[in-house]
């Protein structure tokens, strides 16, 4: 699973870290992180595609985000025991400060 988490989280952070510094034009003298190689590769894309470049990282960030949600719910399906004995613990310690009397 530390495999999978981190195959899922490379490409995410490396995806956004470019599209970040190359949105406000942060290049440390690298031209790949240029506002214009971001415009130029949005525009490829769009054009490949046949939308709008302006639309297109709301899209790649609703792919992220349902991504992220099921590589959650395997992570959770796969750890279902030990988040239901968290869960257990957890409400046991809430029913049990609910019941004692506070002064």
């Amino acid at each position: 699973m530390r495999y999978v988490l981190a195959l899922w989280a490379l490409p995410l952070v490396l995806f956004w870290g470019w599209f970040g510094l190359s949105f406000y034009n942060i290049n440390f003298g690298y031209v790949m992180l240029t506002r214009q190689v971001h415009d130029l590769v949005f525009q490829l894309y769009g054009d490949t595609l046949g939308i709008d470049p302006t639309i297109i990282p709301g899209m790649v960030a609703k792919a992220c985000i349902i991504d992220t949600l099921i590589v959650l719910a395997i992570y959770a399906f796969r750890r279902r025991r030990q988040i239901g004995a968290w869960l257990k613990t957890q409400r046991e310690r809430y029913l049990g400060e609910a019941s004692s009397p506070s002064a």
